[in-house]
């Protein structure tokens, strides 16, 4: 006896220690933090400044200069003046010249300053060099289109102004090049495929290798997008690309990486050949060009050469990137105007791989000494070649260097001492991904390396562009506080196209397709702060919507008043404040403030996010706000729908952007309306979960009524818009399917709990049925189930069986909601091969002290089961499990202990009722442990771990839908994927153990049964 008492202490020693562990990985908590907070003004109406009359742009014979003396002349043309020539300046002639002077003395350390002035009778540019010049120009065409000032207001001394871009680096992505518009692909919405690589359209699967039809097609995506972003005033672009163009000749011999006549070489030789003139000329125009790489990138060729040399992936040892290093040489010298390259460690995979394509990436580099090592051999390279090596800080979780994004401490441990005038490091702004509710990112107010800070133009998370979202106040906000902490901040990276999938949104195609504007407003304003910061946000609004809508005053008026409410709209909306106010940790990573939409477009109708974001706003005593919040952002949409149907239609440059703008609008009224009711349809059901509150459920219902009438009309207006495209409702769908039964599921666990209650009070009461007494005496007290009577009748021998059958199944449906089989394959299958691999070992021997022993405990666990599940149903289950520590703490105690006592009361009556030896009750414990493991575990095995958790989470709607779908479950939660192999291997060696026990026992008689 005192060793069943020692064996359940420490049974609930071990449960704790398991809860302990459980909670460490799953607990939530949460903090507030500092939001930076939103002003967004509207710039007043105002008359446009008439156009000066030029009659002749006098520039020096120079290609910059001269796209850039076009981009003045078209701005006067769109104003409705006459062309002007563009060349040298004629004797005499009506209008005035704007003069373009080359070679005068430096203004300060910038080559893009310049000096701007005239008499009223001539425009003058005056500038160092070439850089100046165009930058002079291109700042002219602006203040053209804009209908300001050309020259500004002469100071006391009438001396010209001199003017010089306010940060050096003005990078942008590379647009929607490459991309092309395929309405079926992106109908479908589900390509959730990462690869940017704007070459791969041209590729062909053999010799010659390049499609040049669409290396020219490309090449004018490529033009167009270059002369765009120059006239918006950036001077860099970043171009995916780096292992296509190499092919490791610089390696051995020549053929180390790549044998002679592998296809790689050819491939390689003909992109560069084909693509490098394509980038050559944005570097002939002034726009530095950096290549753009994951890190590890690799090919099956590569790394096989990899593990020969260096015995696997030893990213930590320098030596191994003395390979990267001489193919980072192999691409200079092949395209010497590269102005370097620009390194990624934090993605990588599948996801971002190109079908037909075997380049890929993996996250291998994710330890400081891995991260150090590869930094100083690129260095050393780009260094050698002067060249820049810009390091993205990006890691989302990764590996030991997982919070490098955010963390300043870790940004020191990292980067610090590497102190290179070749590194740049490149940082999102906001502490996290590219979110509102968001605070700045502190680690941009550190270290002593060159910084550039990242913007993304076409927020992915909000919409992919397909709403009206006017960032310029808040982009304003981070990049001044960011030049006032640090000095070292000298740039930044606009992200014109890029971020999210490719396909799975609206095909919308910067300069290309769709309605782009929407987003190239933010691209637009982003370069007018680079160059000077403190210009008023509402102007730089105010000069695209004059440039892109309209020039009536009135008009511009309007839509900037829009623009000025659609931050509110939008933060509404899509977030729910009272959750995305606060720094959130569960499942150990930090999940985004969004959330309850998980990435981009799906609805999520898991029970790990929303009870989360509902205990979060409950512990703020938000619910009742945050479902005004989903009101408030209708009625904000539906105002800004208003101010532009009140405008003139005559009034606007293009009939169809204002039409677009209008249905752009409503759509975003729309969906806002099927968020709202979809926010209170959850929010009140976990609200009942929490409370039980008549009111809630009441309110739960109402809200569920609206959701689905609104999700209904979303998507039969919406479905298969390629332009607005409808949001995915099928994760939200799966949940409330499950939530409408946890009422139903309550009251059958209550009733299933009382009868199983009955039936042990019986049978330690009454003992009769013998069966029932069997049940209590085998959950209770083992050591005592062989003195039970073997001679039972058929009857009881049934009931051993069926009753505690039943009660597993039953209370396992109910655990599911019915709409979980994979889960019971699980759970009842272990349980199968538990009993049926025990009985089997038994022989001839009479089962029914066994079948009421397990079954006895199986009873036990079920009415611990139901006990949790009569609350609320498997809903408030999942409601404290997730957001209820001790509760939960207390549940995986007594639940894990239960589990054990099943291998304690097996091991009693094998020992006590059929007088097995030592030797032989061990074997038959490993093998009713190993068989269950062996099989279950082939059985993922075979399926796939990432397929297999995904049938699962789909059935139970534990974790976001989209998880599988998108990152990958094991990917995210860093599930290892070996993880049922090593489970099939285990239950294996248990099954080999047991098996050799039982045939290496004595063979000494043992007692008749």
């Amino acid at each position: 006896m005192r060793r069943v008492v020692t064996s359940a202490l420490l049974l609930l020693v071990l449960g704790a220690l398991v809860a302990w562990g459980v909670g460490g990985a799953l607990g939530l908590s949460f903090a507030p933090v500092s939001v930076p907070v939103e002003r967004a003004a509207a710039a007043p109406a105002t008359p446009l400044v008439a156009a000066p009359a030029i009659s002749v742009i006098s520039v020096p014979a120079e290609p910059r200069l001269t796209l850039a003396a076009k981009a003045v002349a078209d701005a006067l043309v769109r104003r409705g003046l006459p062309a002007p020539a563009i060349g040298q300046e004629p004797a005499e002639g009506p209008g005035m010249p704007l003069r373009v002077v080359v070679g005068v003395a430096p203004f300060g350390s910038s080559l893009e300053a310049y000096r701007l002035g005239g008499d009223g009778t001539a425009i003058t540019i005056e500038a160092a060099g070439v850089a100046g010049a165009a930058t002079g120009l291109y700042a002219v065409a602006d203040r053209i289109r804009s209908g300001s000032a050309v020259l500004p207001a002469p100071d006391l001394t009438g001396a010209p102004a001199v003017f010089a871009p306010r940060l050096g680096l003005r990078l942008t992505d590379a647009g929607s090049v490459g991309r092309e518009p395929d309405p079926a692909a992106f109908a479908a919405g589900t390509d959730y495929s990462l690869n940017t690589d704007v070459v791969v359209g041209a590729l062909l699967p053999a010799a010659p290798w390049v499609d040049q039809a669409a290396v020219a097609r490309i090449d004018a995506q490529f033009r167009q997008f270059v002369e765009h972003s120059l006239a918006q005033g950036y001077n860099g672009v970043v171009v995916p690309g780096f292992l296509e163009y190499v092919t490791f000749a610089l390696v051995g011999d020549g053929h180390a990486v790549y044998p002679a006549g592998d296809d790689h070489i050819a491939r390689a030789q003909a992109l560069v050949e084909a693509f490098g003139p394509v980038f050559r000329h944005a570097a002939d125009l002034g726009m530095r060009v950096y290549l753009l790489t994951d890190m590890l990138a690799v090919s099956p060729p590569l790394e096989r050469y990899l593990e020969r040399e260096f015995g696997g992936l030893k990213v930590a040892d320098p030596r191994f990137w003395q390979v990267y290093q001489l193919g980072l040489t192999e691409l200079f010298q092949a395209m010497p105007f590269v102005s370097g390259l620009m390194v990624r460690i934090g993605e990588g995979g599948d996801v971002y791989r190109q079908p037909g394509w075997d380049y890929s990436s993996k996250l291998a580099v994710t330890g400081v000494d891995a991260v150090r090592a590869m930094l100083r051999a690129l260095l050393g390279t780009a260094g050698a070649a002067g060249k820049d090596l810009i390091f993205r800080t990006w890691t989302v979780g990764v590996g030991a260097v997982g919070d490098l994004h955010t963390n300043p401490a870790s940004y020191e441990e990292v980067l610090g001492g590497i102190d290179d005038p070749h590194l740049i490091v490149s940082t999102k702004y906001t502490l996290g991904d590219f979110y509102s509710h968001l605070p700045f990112n502190g680690t941009l107010e550190t270290g002593t390396h060159r910084r550039i800070v990242e913007f993304q133009a076409r927020r992915e998370f909000e919409g992919s562009g397909a709403l009206p979202n006017d960032l310029t106040g808040l982009h304003q906000q981070a990049l001044r506080r960011f030049l006032a902490a640090n000095p070292h901040v000298e740039g930044v990276w606009t992200w014109t196209q890029d971020g999210g999938p490719l396909r799975a949104g609206p095909m919308t195609l910067y300069l290309r397709t769709g309605f782009w504007q929407l987003y190239d407003l933010n691209a637009y304003t982003l370069g007018r702060l680079a160059h000077d910061p403190d210009a008023p946000a509402e102007q730089l609004t105010a000069d695209w919507v004059r440039q892109t809508f309209s020039s009536d005053p009135a008009t511009v008026a309007a839509v900037c008043e829009m623009l000025a409410l659609s931050r509110e709209a939008v933060t509404k909306g899509l977030y729910i404040g009272a959750y995305a106010d606060h720094s959130v940790r569960a499942l150990g990573l930090e999940p985004p403030p969004m959330m309850w939409i998980f990435e981009w477009d799906i609805a999520t109708g898991d029970s790990a996010a929303l009870t989360s974001i509902y205990a979060v706003t409950a512990a703020s005593g938000a619910v009742d706000a945050a479902v005004a919040e989903g009101e408030r952002a209708v009625e904000v949409a539906a105002r800004m729908r208003a101010l532009i149907t009140a405008t003139d239609p005559a009034t606007w440059r293009d009939p169809v952007l204002r039409a677009k703008l209008l249905d752009t609008l409503t759509y975003e009224a729309d969906l806002f309306g099927t968020l709202g009711a979809y926010r209170t349809m959850v929010l009140r059901h976990v609200q009942w979960l929490d409370t039980g509150s008549s009111a809630a459920y009441d309110a739960w219902r109402a809200a569920e009524r609206r959701y689905e009438s609104a999700r209904d009309a979303h998507v039969t207006r919406y479905g298969g818009d390629v332009d607005l495209p409808a949001y995915n409702f099928t994760a939200a769908d799966l949940g409330a399917t499950r939530a409408d039964r946890d009422p139903l599921m309550a009251w059958l666990a209550r009733a299933l709990f009382v009868l199983l209650l009955a039936a042990l009070v019986a049978g330690a009461i009454l003992r009769r049925p013998a069966a029932l007494h069997a049940l209590w005496t085998g959950a209770t007290r083992p050591w005592r189930v062989a003195h039970l009577d073997a001679a039972v009748s058929r009857t009881d021998r049934f009931l051993v069986l069926a009753v505690p059958a039943a009660a597993l199944i039953l209370s396992r449906l109910v655990y599911t909601w019915f709409a979980a089989p994979a889960h019971l394959v699980l759970t009842l299958g272990a349980w199968l091969l538990f009993a049926l691999t025990a009985r089997l070992l038994l022989g001839r021997r009479d089962p029914f002290h066994l079948w009421a022993t397990i079954g006895g405990v199986a009873l036990l666990r079920s009415l611990l089961l139901l006990a949790a599940l009569a609350v609320r149903g498997p809903g408030h289950y999942w409601l404290e499990f997730w957001t209820a520590p001790t509760v939960r703490a207390v549940y995986i105690c007594v639940a894990f202990a239960a589990f054990g006592w099943l291998f304690v009361a097996t091991t009693l009556v094998l020992r006590d009722r059929y007088h097995l030896r030592r030797r032989h009750v061990t074997a038959t414990l490993l093998l009713v442990a190993g068989t269950p493991l062996t099989l279950l575990g082939a059985l993922v095995t075979t399926i796939g771990l990432e397929r297999a958790l995904t049938l699962w989470n789909d059935q139970l709607a534990l974790l976001p839908w989209g998880l599988s779908r998108i990152l990958g479950i094991t990917v995210y939660l860093g599930i290892p994927p070996t993880l049922p192999a090593a489970a099939t291997t285990t239950g294996a060696l248990l099954t080999a153990t047991g098996t050799a026990l039982l045939l290496l026992r004595r063979h000494s008689p043992t007692p008749a049964q």
